[in-house]
């Protein structure tokens, strides 16, 4: 069996910006094909413009309200919304509310700093080297294409 607690988990702040605890990760864990961390952001804050090139990831929100960009749409998120991240597509998440935001993040393949990217323009803390090879053809930005977002809200599910 393999069984993690979140006393045990560490919290570190990633390439994003964001304090994330690796809730279940085969590099501390010994599991195969997937991760799953909590991620932190504080009132006010945003994380880095980041994409990851082979990972996909899935953001659950557990507290607190939040503004997401995905690809080329941007757009709030609320305690149970879930959003599916493709790999390759450009995101981030502002907090808007007035208390942390914690996010489920569960990822396949696991997370690594090294298949996360910056975008180039978003933030001082990147190198030019932290560029996706294909955002020049798209004006600099990375589209979404393939990205869908799944509401819990009560007002979305009519």
């Amino acid at each position: 069996m393999i069984r993690s607690s979140y006393a045990g988990a560490e919290p570190y702040v990633t390439k994003d910006g964001s304090e994330i605890r690796e809730l279940m990760h085969p590099a501390r864990h010994g599991n195969r094909a997937q991760s799953l961390a909590e991620a932190t952001v504080a009132t006010g804050a945003r994380t880095a413009l980041h994409y990851h090139g082979a990972t996909e990831e899935i953001y659950h929100i557990t507290q607190g309200l939040g503004r997401m960009t995905l690809g080329g749409e941007t757009f709030d998120v609320a305690v149970g919304d879930t959003v599916c991240i493709p790999p390759g597509t450009a995101h981030c998440v502002e907090n808007t509310g007035p208390v942390v935001l914690r996010i489920l993040c569960a990822c396949s393949p696991p997370y690594s700093h090294e298949d996360t990217a910056l975008v180039k323009g978003d933030s001082e803390r990147q190198s030019d080297d932290d560029r996706r090879p294909d955002a020049e053809a798209h004006g600099g930005s990375v589209l979404c294409r393939h990205a869908f977002t799944v509401r819990l809200a009560a007002d979305q599910r009519q």
